[in-house]
């Protein structure tokens, strides 16, 4: 069966992989662990845990069986009321619960896989815990993803560089299932927040490298403000790559389907816009495939069965 790695975040991961799993593949969904704002954050700083946000997500993506759609709601569901469990979703509180009952991070992880009944595994891409800090190209440092994502800062000002503190090693079962990829899949996601965090840490370039697998990269559907304000596909493509060490991409997946204007009228008050393909990607993928990958819905999010179809025919 044909071995597929996603190296992302968990809004960007849970699009790919709730299509994935409607193909015959052997699904591996790698997850960034540096998540330092709502619950997630709360979650880690007061019981020193791994942040579980984004591997919820990707579990929720996976789970099958008869009860899956209950088992999603109630992992999805968040606290709104006042008290201290406002903001928390319970998948999160969850599988904290988990990592204290069965003393860790990844049996909390494989346990929560068992009761969900996924379809493959989900893997932390480090169990070190380290802080994202990152330099904009006016020498200002920027510490914590949660500050990166929402900037308090200039967000017309870019992002020189962006490195982990202290430095983390990749998890030995996420490098082994990288290496052992038929194919591996980069985005989409934040580039800077979500999607590059996972390519820093240590030994990610050597299992990136060491893969034979082919390494596809899926494009995202609109700008970040304070991340990628006036990139285009091929942007973003240079910048993972430099961080991953690849040298090109196998595949570039890039939506070029035109959106209602009044959903990017919506986006555009948060100062994001569609990402432009432009000829530029050439340069960056071998292959470049472009067309509708885009779900009509009030927001911009990918279609995960379009995704999911040309990325299980690679």
């Amino acid at each position: 069966m044909k071995k597929v790695v996603t190296i992302g975040g968990g809004t960007g991961s849970y699009v790919v992989l709730r299509g994935l799993k409607e193909f015959p593949l052997d699904i591996t969904a790698v997850v960034s662990m540096f998540d330092s704002g709502g619950s997630s954050g709360m979650l880690r700083d007061e019981f020193g845990v791994l942040p579980p946000g984004d591997v919820r997500r990707c579990l929720v993506a996976l789970s099958e069986g008869a009860r899956a759609e209950i088992l999603r709601e109630l992992f999805n569901y968040r606290f709104e009321n006042g008290g201290s469990l406002k903001g928390h979703s319970f998948g999160n509180l969850f599988l904290v619960a988990l990592s204290g009952i069965y003393g860790g991070d990844i049996q909390g992880i494989k346990k929560a896989a068992e009761l969900l009944d996924i379809k493959g595994r989900v893997l932390p891409v480090s169990l070190d815990k380290a802080e994202l800090h990152a330099t904009l190209e006016d020498g200002t440092e920027v510490l914590g993803e949660t500050n990166i994502d929402v900037p308090k800062h200039d967000g017309s000002i870019s992002i020189k560089n962006i490195v982990l503190k202290p430095s983390a090693h990749i998890y030995e079962e996420t490098a082994d299932a990288i290496r052992r990829a038929n194919i591996v899949v980069i985005g989409p996601g934040d580039s800077y927040t979500s999607i590059i965090p996972n390519l820093i840490v240590e030994g990610m370039r050597d299992a990136l490298r060491e893969s034979g697998g082919k390494k596809v990269f899926v494009c995202n559907l609109m700008t970040k403000w304070g991340e990628t304000n006036d990139y285009d596909a091929s942007d973003i493509a240079r910048e993972l790559l430099r961080y991953s060490g690849l040298e090109i991409f196998d595949y570039a997946i890039c939506n070029t389907e035109t959106m209602d204007p009044e959903l990017v009228k919506a986006y555009a008050r948060e100062k994001k816009y569609p990402v432009r393909s432009g000829d530029e990607l050439q340069k960056y993928a071998k292959n470049v495939i472009t067309g509708n990958f885009f779900s009509e819905s009030d927001i911009a999010r990918h279609d995960s069965a379009k995704l999911a179809k040309v990325i299980a025919a690679i």
